[in-house]
């Protein structure tokens, strides 16, 4: 993994970002073609610390793209029928068919990160994890799966300044979860595990990118740029559309069987 150095940039303006974000998301409606035109299978992993701007990365890439070819992946706590089952299995139902691309927002990586730190899972079985993640991935890739492994990493400083935006603002409290004050108060555990599982499962054939998120904006725009530099993938030619005119056969008031319906109120 090459390593990076922290940049200090301005941060990005709202102008500027928007005008960004349009030209890559047009270029991610045309990988969006190209992966159904030949059928590629995609896997995106993005994970990271809390509050480190997942779901805002996530937002960005698939806002403007079909949900049938980009899937998003955000699995709940294991029942206990799925606690008994072999571990990448919940997963694996949720893998890419031909023309599919699946965003996992948090993945097997849970192992790594939160089971590990908090104690959800023993010693043996995160151990077993970091021995078997990269053999289990090198299934995957050989079998045609085009896997992508983003981490987000969030500054001390701006992740303790996003939880206080949380804590204060009633249109984000939502966004705590019961692991995100934990998450906070042990930033060093946090820090440990990623450190060994960057160790154990940063390979030639499933490598890891670290992306800064102190920016979200930058940071959404750096995530898109990478996901498009990472999937050869051509421009197809758009066929001419013409708006066919209404037919007037069988043409009637269409608008007669609404009088007297109930229509929802017109408050704006």
């Amino acid at each position: 993994m090459k390593s990076h150095p922290k940049q200090d940039h301005p941060k990005m303006n709202r102008k500027r970002y928007a005008k960004k974000l349009e030209k890559l998301q047009v270029r991610l409606c045309e990988l969006q073609a190209w992966v159904k035109h030949t059928g590629m299978r995609v896997m995106i992993v993005m994970e990271g610390r809390d509050a480190a701007g997942k779901g805002g990365t996530i937002k960005a890439i698939t806002e403007r793209v079909s949900p049938r070819v980009f899937r998003v992946v955000a699995l709940p706590a294991p029942s206990d029928r799925e606690k008994s089952q072999m571990y990448i299995q919940r997963y694996m139902a949720h893998f890419p068919a031909a023309g599919e691309i699946v965003i996992f927002d948090r993945s097997w990586y849970n192992r790594a990160g939160v089971e590990h730190v908090m104690g959800f899972c023993s010693k043996e079985e995160h151990d077993r994890f970091l021995k078997l993640c990269p053999v289990v991935e090198k299934y995957i890739v050989d079998g045609g799966i085009r896997l992508i492994k983003i981490w987000l990493e969030v500054s001390n400083e701006e992740q303790k300044r996003r939880f206080e935006a949380r804590i204060d603002d009633p249109l984000r409290q939502w966004k705590l979860s019961t692991m995100d004050l934990p998450s906070r108060q042990r930033w060093y555990d946090y820090s440990r595990a990623r450190d060994m599982m960057l160790k154990a499962t940063d390979t030639k054939h499933a490598p890891w990118h670290i992306l800064r998120t102190d920016d979200k904006k930058r940071a959404r725009l750096n995530a898109i740029q990478h996901i498009l530099d990472q999937l050869p993938y051509k421009r197809l030619p758009q066929p001419k559309i013409k708006l066919p005119k209404r037919s007037m056969k069988g043409a009637y008031d269409d608008e007669a069987p609404l009088r007297g319906k109930r229509f929802v109120r017109e408050v704006y």
